[in-house]
Formats: structure tokens, C-alpha cells, sequence
């Protein structure tokens, strides 16, 4: 099962990435290189990293010029996240390219590696909708609020890691086909922004 060891791998990454909780660490990815572990462990930093860029952009203290260099690093962030999901779905092409679909096969509506995005967001959902039922500078009601959430987002992890399971068994199978688009992100493009380009004329 897929998902168990994602999950698993996912809370490690989780877990190293707050022993210091720096979103300029350097990782230390523990898994070999080219490996799929390898790639969820880093698909996981990465989403941690920017998580805490996020909260540093939303402080409404934040000077101006301040918050639009994290705003900056956000979308470099994000560009990277993106550039992993198709790493691990081209992990997957590979996987299942001798896997002949039945004629009546499905198409699902994302690919492998975007719905395991998702899980890894729900992870850090998880860690820190958890840490917030175990502050103390808090009342009972706002423990109590997290924790009916926390059960809710564990009850989702559960839903969403079955369906992944069942979507890579099902590919594996023949009963559905993977299908590929890559990322035809414009506002990246220098050639597609109308800003960036405007500017170079």
C-alpha cells in the first residue's frame, strides 16, 4: 500500500523539518537518491517550507518590500512543488508503461502524483492542526474546536489514502489508464505574461 508509506515518509519529513524549524535548513533527505521514498520525502519538505512561508506573509505587521520577496519566494516555492508532483507521476509512467488498459478502461480525474500532493498537504494539516490541541496559553473551547477538526482531517486522510490505493491497484489492473498534461503555468512564462513580455519590449 502506497499510502501507508507515504504517510510514513511524509511525518518523517515533517517531523526533521521541526527540529529546527527553519524554512532555510538544508534538507538531508534520507532516502536514496532516484528513488520514489526519495521523492516523497522532498515532495513533503518542500510543501512544509513554503507552509511556513505562508504564515511569515500573513503577518499584517510585515513591511511591504518584506512581504513581497516572500510573496516572490512563494511562487518559486510553488514552482518547484509543481515540478516535483510531475517527478513522482513520471515515476509512475514508467511504472505502468507496460500495463496494457482493458477496453473499457477510466481515465481518473487526477493523476497519481496529484492526489499524493494532496495527502502531503493533509499531513501538515494534521501536524499542526495537533499542535494546536496541545497549547496551553489556550481555552478548552479552541481545543476542543481543533481537536473535532483534527478528527475530521484524520478521517479525510484515511478516505483520500484509501482512494489512492485503490486508483494505482486499478491503473495496475488495466481498469484505469494514466494521462499526462504538464504544467502550462503562464504567469512563469516570460513569452506568456503580458507583464513580463510588455516589459521587454
Amino acid at each position: 500500500m502506497i499510502s501507508a508509506s507515504a504517510n510514513t515518509i511524509f511525518q518523517r519529513a515533517i517531523d526533521d523539518y521541526h527540529v529546527h524549524d527553519l524554512i532555510d535548513q538544508p534538507i538531508s533527505n534520507p532516502y536514496e537518491a532516484n528513488s520514489l521514498e526519495h521523492l516523497l520525502y522532498l515532495k513533503c519538505w518542500i510543501d512544509t517550507a513554503q507552509w511556513h512561508m505562508e504564515d511569515v506573509v500573513r503577518n499584517p505587521e510585515i513591511d511591504p518590500k518584506e512581504g513581497l520577496y516572500w510573496k516572490r519566494r512563494i511562487d518559486k516555492q510553488n514552482q518547484v512543488r509543481t515540478d516535483n508532483v510531475e517527478y513522482i507521476d513520471s515515476y509512475y509512467l514508467q511504472k505502468f508503461a507496460d500495463v496494457k488498459p482493458n477496453e473499457d478502461a477510466k481515465i481518473n480525474s487526477e493523476s497519481p502524483a496529484w492526489a499524493i500532493d494532496r495527502l502531503s498537504i493533509l499531513a501538515l494539516k494534521i501536524y499542526h492542526m495537533e499542535q494546536e490541541t496541545l497549547r496551553t496559553d489556550v481555552d478548552a473551547d479552541h481545543i476542543d474546536t481543533c481537536q473535532n477538526k483534527l478528527n475530521i482531517l484524520l478521517e479525510q486522510r484515511n478516505d483520500l489514502s484509501l482512494s489512492i490505493d485503490e486508483l494505482l491497484a486499478d491503473i495496475a489492473a488495466g481498469r484505469k489508464y494514466m494521462k499526462v498534461y504538464k504544467q502550462m503555468k503562464m504567469y512563469n512564462d516570460p513569452s506568456l505574461n503580458p507583464v513580463l513580455y510588455s516589459a521587454q519590449k
